[in-house]
Protein backbone atom coordinates (compact mmCIF):
# COMPACT_ATOMS: atom_id res chain seq x y z
CA UNK A 1 0.00 0.00 0.00
CA UNK A 2 1.02 3.83 -0.44
CA UNK A 3 2.69 3.93 2.82
CA UNK A 4 1.38 7.51 3.42
CA UNK A 5 -1.97 5.68 4.14
CA UNK A 6 -3.53 3.32 6.18
CA UNK A 7 -5.92 0.92 4.94
CA UNK A 8 -9.23 1.02 5.93
CA UNK A 9 -8.97 -2.64 6.70
CA UNK A 10 -6.46 -3.47 9.74
CA UNK A 11 -5.57 -7.06 10.52
CA UNK A 12 -3.35 -8.03 13.52
CA UNK A 13 0.21 -9.61 13.60
CA UNK A 14 0.71 -12.47 16.51
CA UNK A 15 2.50 -9.90 18.46
CA UNK A 16 -0.46 -7.45 18.83
CA UNK A 17 -2.73 -10.06 19.56
CA UNK A 18 -0.21 -10.99 22.18
CA UNK A 19 -0.12 -7.84 23.39
CA UNK A 20 -3.53 -6.83 23.71
CA UNK A 21 -4.12 -9.94 25.99
CA UNK A 22 -2.05 -11.13 29.01
CA UNK A 23 -4.11 -13.84 29.95
CA UNK A 24 -5.06 -16.89 27.87
CA UNK A 25 -9.05 -16.61 26.64
CA UNK A 26 -10.66 -19.57 25.92
CA UNK A 27 -11.56 -20.79 22.46
CA UNK A 28 -14.44 -18.98 21.21
CA UNK A 29 -16.71 -21.09 18.68
CA UNK A 30 -18.29 -19.49 15.29
CA UNK A 31 -21.48 -20.77 13.95
CA UNK A 32 -23.11 -20.21 11.04
CA UNK A 33 -26.81 -19.37 10.46
CA UNK A 34 -29.15 -19.39 7.39
CA UNK A 35 -29.99 -15.39 6.58
CA UNK A 36 -31.63 -14.65 3.31
CA UNK A 37 -29.75 -16.40 1.31
CA UNK A 38 -26.50 -16.28 2.99
CA UNK A 39 -25.20 -18.70 5.49
CA UNK A 40 -23.91 -15.59 7.98
CA UNK A 41 -20.67 -16.67 10.09
CA UNK A 42 -20.88 -15.27 13.72
CA UNK A 43 -19.62 -15.68 16.85
CA UNK A 44 -21.61 -14.99 20.32
CA UNK A 45 -19.96 -14.71 23.81
CA UNK A 46 -21.17 -13.82 27.26
CA UNK A 47 -24.51 -14.15 28.86
CA UNK A 48 -25.37 -10.75 30.04
CA UNK A 49 -28.61 -9.01 29.34
CA UNK A 50 -27.31 -6.19 26.88
CA UNK A 51 -27.02 -7.91 23.49
CA UNK A 52 -24.66 -6.12 21.18
CA UNK A 53 -23.62 -6.38 18.00
CA UNK A 54 -20.00 -5.64 16.85
CA UNK A 55 -20.54 -4.22 13.03
CA UNK A 56 -16.69 -4.94 10.93
CA UNK A 57 -15.34 -2.37 8.04
CA UNK A 58 -14.86 -2.66 4.65
CA UNK A 59 -13.32 -6.27 4.33
CA UNK A 60 -13.58 -6.63 7.42
CA UNK A 61 -13.88 -9.74 9.28
CA UNK A 62 -14.79 -10.84 12.97
CA UNK A 63 -11.49 -11.48 14.03
CA UNK A 64 -9.66 -8.90 11.65
CA UNK A 65 -11.20 -5.70 13.38
CA UNK A 66 -13.29 -7.07 16.69
CA UNK A 67 -10.66 -8.98 18.46
CA UNK A 68 -9.94 -7.06 21.50
CA UNK A 69 -13.60 -6.30 22.37
CA UNK A 70 -14.90 -10.27 21.30
CA UNK A 71 -12.47 -10.65 23.66
CA UNK A 72 -12.43 -7.80 26.19
CA UNK A 73 -15.64 -6.75 26.65
CA UNK A 74 -17.55 -8.23 30.26
CA UNK A 75 -19.28 -11.58 29.57
CA UNK A 76 -21.59 -11.30 32.65
CA UNK A 77 -22.83 -7.46 31.52
CA UNK A 78 -23.16 -8.45 28.29
CA UNK A 79 -23.71 -10.99 25.60
CA UNK A 80 -21.99 -9.86 22.69
CA UNK A 81 -22.40 -10.89 19.11
CA UNK A 82 -19.97 -10.29 15.71
CA UNK A 83 -20.12 -11.01 12.11
CA UNK A 84 -18.91 -11.89 8.58
CA UNK A 85 -20.90 -9.03 7.19
CA UNK A 86 -22.56 -10.62 3.64
CA UNK A 87 -20.10 -11.76 1.42
CA UNK A 88 -17.39 -11.00 3.62
CA UNK A 89 -15.15 -13.43 5.43
CA UNK A 90 -16.66 -16.89 6.36
CA UNK A 91 -20.04 -15.68 5.50
CA UNK A 92 -19.81 -16.59 1.64
CA UNK A 93 -20.87 -17.91 -0.86
CA UNK A 94 -22.36 -16.00 -2.11
CA UNK A 95 -19.61 -13.25 -3.10
CA UNK A 96 -20.77 -9.42 -1.84
CA UNK A 97 -22.42 -7.11 -4.26
CA UNK A 98 -21.57 -3.87 -4.04
CA UNK A 99 -24.18 -1.82 -5.35
CA UNK A 100 -24.70 1.34 -4.27
CA UNK A 101 -27.33 0.75 -1.76
CA UNK A 102 -25.24 -1.89 0.27
CA UNK A 103 -24.83 -0.57 3.18
CA UNK A 104 -28.91 -0.67 3.54
CA UNK A 105 -28.53 -4.59 2.59
CA UNK A 106 -26.62 -5.34 5.22
CA UNK A 107 -28.30 -3.31 7.62
CA UNK A 108 -31.12 -5.67 6.96
CA UNK A 109 -29.02 -8.43 7.00
CA UNK A 110 -27.92 -7.68 10.45
CA UNK A 111 -31.23 -7.20 11.97
CA UNK A 112 -32.06 -10.19 10.32
CA UNK A 113 -29.24 -11.89 11.94
CA UNK A 114 -30.32 -10.31 15.73
CA UNK A 115 -33.90 -11.82 15.49
CA UNK A 116 -32.84 -15.49 14.07
CA UNK A 117 -30.27 -15.43 17.26
CA UNK A 118 -33.71 -14.69 19.07
CA UNK A 119 -32.42 -10.81 20.29
CA UNK A 120 -35.51 -8.59 19.56
CA UNK A 121 -33.42 -5.60 21.37
CA UNK A 122 -29.82 -4.89 21.01
CA UNK A 123 -27.39 -2.39 20.93
CA UNK A 124 -24.88 -1.73 17.82
CA UNK A 125 -21.24 -0.97 17.95
CA UNK A 126 -19.97 -0.15 14.43
CA UNK A 127 -16.48 0.67 13.00
CA UNK A 128 -15.96 2.62 9.24
CA UNK A 129 -18.43 1.13 7.09
CA UNK A 130 -20.00 -1.19 10.23
CA UNK A 131 -20.75 2.43 11.70
CA UNK A 132 -22.70 3.61 8.10
CA UNK A 133 -24.43 0.37 8.50
CA UNK A 134 -25.06 1.02 12.45
CA UNK A 135 -26.65 4.49 11.38
CA UNK A 136 -28.76 3.23 8.74
CA UNK A 137 -29.74 0.44 11.23
CA UNK A 138 -30.91 2.32 14.03
CA UNK A 139 -32.89 4.62 11.74
CA UNK A 140 -34.83 1.88 10.10
CA UNK A 141 -35.37 -0.33 13.17
CA UNK A 142 -35.59 1.96 16.22
CA UNK A 143 -37.93 -0.21 18.08
CA UNK A 144 -34.76 -3.13 18.55
CA UNK A 145 -31.59 -0.60 18.44
CA UNK A 146 -31.20 0.27 21.95
CA UNK A 147 -27.97 2.27 21.67
CA UNK A 148 -25.67 3.17 19.25
CA UNK A 149 -21.73 3.21 18.95
CA UNK A 150 -19.99 4.53 15.98
CA UNK A 151 -16.23 5.24 15.07
CA UNK A 152 -14.41 6.07 12.01
CA UNK A 153 -17.37 6.80 10.04
CA UNK A 154 -19.10 8.57 7.50
CA UNK A 155 -22.40 9.73 6.28
CA UNK A 156 -21.22 11.26 3.22
CA UNK A 157 -18.09 11.58 0.80
CA UNK A 158 -15.56 14.61 0.40
CA UNK A 159 -13.98 14.97 -3.06
CA UNK A 160 -10.56 14.00 -1.26
CA UNK A 161 -11.40 11.12 0.44
CA UNK A 162 -12.84 9.88 -3.15
CA UNK A 163 -8.97 10.82 -4.49
CA UNK A 164 -7.43 8.65 -1.68
CA UNK A 165 -9.74 5.47 -2.83
CA UNK A 166 -8.45 5.90 -6.22
CA UNK A 167 -5.06 5.96 -5.45
CA UNK A 168 -5.23 2.72 -3.10
CA UNK A 169 -7.83 0.96 -5.52
CA UNK A 170 -4.84 -1.29 -7.18
CA UNK A 171 -3.62 -3.54 -4.19
CA UNK A 172 -0.21 -3.90 -6.16
CA UNK A 173 0.58 -0.41 -4.63
CA UNK A 174 -0.10 -1.54 -0.95
CA UNK A 175 2.39 -2.55 1.18
CA UNK A 176 3.25 -6.61 1.34
CA UNK A 177 2.55 -6.10 5.03
CA UNK A 178 -1.07 -4.59 4.72
CA UNK A 179 -1.81 -6.81 1.50
CA UNK A 180 -1.03 -10.33 2.96
CA UNK A 181 -3.50 -10.89 6.10
CA UNK A 182 -6.60 -10.02 3.35
CA UNK A 183 -5.08 -12.56 0.56
CA UNK A 184 -5.07 -14.81 3.18
CA UNK A 185 -8.58 -14.03 3.92
CA UNK A 186 -9.85 -14.05 0.51
CA UNK A 187 -6.93 -15.09 -2.15
CA UNK A 188 -5.46 -12.65 -4.17
CA UNK A 189 -7.57 -12.74 -6.83
CA UNK A 190 -11.08 -11.91 -5.09
CA UNK A 191 -8.94 -9.74 -2.64
CA UNK A 192 -8.36 -7.36 -6.07
CA UNK A 193 -11.59 -7.66 -6.96
CA UNK A 194 -13.63 -6.55 -3.95
CA UNK A 195 -11.11 -3.59 -3.03
CA UNK A 196 -11.58 -2.45 -6.57
CA UNK A 197 -15.67 -3.25 -6.55
CA UNK A 198 -15.55 -1.15 -3.68
CA UNK A 199 -13.93 1.91 -4.65
CA UNK A 200 -15.95 2.05 -7.98
CA UNK A 201 -19.23 1.46 -5.29
CA UNK A 202 -17.85 5.02 -3.73
CA UNK A 203 -17.68 5.99 -7.13
CA UNK A 204 -20.70 5.64 -7.97
CA UNK A 205 -22.30 6.93 -4.69
CA UNK A 206 -20.65 9.88 -5.11
CA UNK A 207 -21.46 10.96 -8.62
CA UNK A 208 -25.11 9.19 -8.48
CA UNK A 209 -26.20 9.90 -5.05
CA UNK A 210 -24.01 13.30 -4.59
CA UNK A 211 -21.67 12.22 -2.19
CA UNK A 212 -24.41 11.28 -0.09
CA UNK A 213 -23.49 7.53 1.73
CA UNK A 214 -26.77 7.82 3.99
CA UNK A 215 -27.41 11.34 5.35
CA UNK A 216 -31.06 11.14 5.36
CA UNK A 217 -31.35 8.48 7.77
CA UNK A 218 -29.72 10.74 10.70
CA UNK A 219 -32.51 12.52 11.58
CA UNK A 220 -34.52 9.10 12.27
CA UNK A 221 -32.02 7.69 15.04
CA UNK A 222 -33.50 8.25 17.79
CA UNK A 223 -31.54 6.49 20.09
CA UNK A 224 -28.84 7.40 22.56
CA UNK A 225 -25.56 7.59 19.85
CA UNK A 226 -22.13 7.65 21.21
CA UNK A 227 -19.40 9.31 18.67
CA UNK A 228 -15.84 8.18 18.98
CA UNK A 229 -12.90 9.51 16.67
CA UNK A 230 -9.34 9.80 16.34
CA UNK A 231 -8.29 13.14 15.71
CA UNK A 232 -5.23 12.04 13.13
CA UNK A 233 -7.76 9.48 11.31
CA UNK A 234 -6.42 10.15 7.49
CA UNK A 235 -9.49 8.20 6.11
CA UNK A 236 -12.38 10.12 7.63
CA UNK A 237 -11.98 13.98 8.32
CA UNK A 238 -13.09 15.59 11.11
CA UNK A 239 -16.14 16.84 9.55
CA UNK A 240 -18.20 13.92 9.57
CA UNK A 241 -17.63 14.22 13.31
CA UNK A 242 -19.48 16.94 13.48
CA UNK A 243 -22.02 16.47 11.00
CA UNK A 244 -23.31 12.80 12.69
CA UNK A 245 -23.41 14.75 15.91
CA UNK A 246 -25.56 18.48 14.48
CA UNK A 247 -27.84 15.64 12.99
CA UNK A 248 -28.02 13.08 15.45
CA UNK A 249 -30.53 14.44 18.49
CA UNK A 250 -29.06 13.69 22.13
CA UNK A 251 -25.67 12.33 20.79
CA UNK A 252 -22.33 12.62 22.60
CA UNK A 253 -18.54 12.58 21.28
CA UNK A 254 -15.28 11.51 22.63
CA UNK A 255 -11.78 12.36 20.74
CA UNK A 256 -8.65 10.34 21.32
CA UNK A 257 -6.36 13.18 19.93
CA UNK A 258 -3.11 11.03 19.06
CA UNK A 259 -5.77 8.46 17.64
CA UNK A 260 -6.26 7.13 14.13
CA UNK A 261 -8.30 5.32 12.06
CA UNK A 262 -8.70 2.09 14.38
CA UNK A 263 -8.92 3.47 17.87
CA UNK A 264 -10.47 0.44 18.73
CA UNK A 265 -7.53 -1.20 18.61
CA UNK A 266 -5.14 1.06 19.56
CA UNK A 267 -6.55 2.16 22.52
CA UNK A 268 -8.56 -0.83 23.14
CA UNK A 269 -8.76 -1.34 27.11
CA UNK A 270 -9.86 2.44 27.40
CA UNK A 271 -11.73 2.29 24.06
CA UNK A 272 -14.30 -0.52 25.76
CA UNK A 273 -14.09 0.31 29.20
CA UNK A 274 -16.14 3.89 27.84
CA UNK A 275 -18.30 2.22 25.18
CA UNK A 276 -19.23 0.00 27.83
CA UNK A 277 -19.77 2.38 30.49
CA UNK A 278 -22.08 4.23 27.93
CA UNK A 279 -24.06 1.17 26.57
CA UNK A 280 -24.72 0.56 30.70
CA UNK A 281 -25.87 3.91 31.15
CA UNK A 282 -29.95 4.06 32.28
Amino acid sequence: MIKSIISPVYFYSKNVCRALSTAAVPKIKEERVKVRNYDINYVKVGTGAHNVLFLPGALGTIWTEGKPQVEGFNREKFTLVAWDPPGYGKSRPPEKEFTTDFYEKDADMAHELMKELGMTKYSLMGFSDGGITGLIQAAKYPDAVNKLVVWGSNAFILPQELEMYNKIKDISAWSKRMRDPLIEVYGEKLFAKYWASWVEAMEAIYKEKNANICSEFLKHIKCPTFILYGQKDPLVNSSHVSHLHTHIDGSRIYLYPEGKHHIHLRYAEDFNKRVQEFLLLP
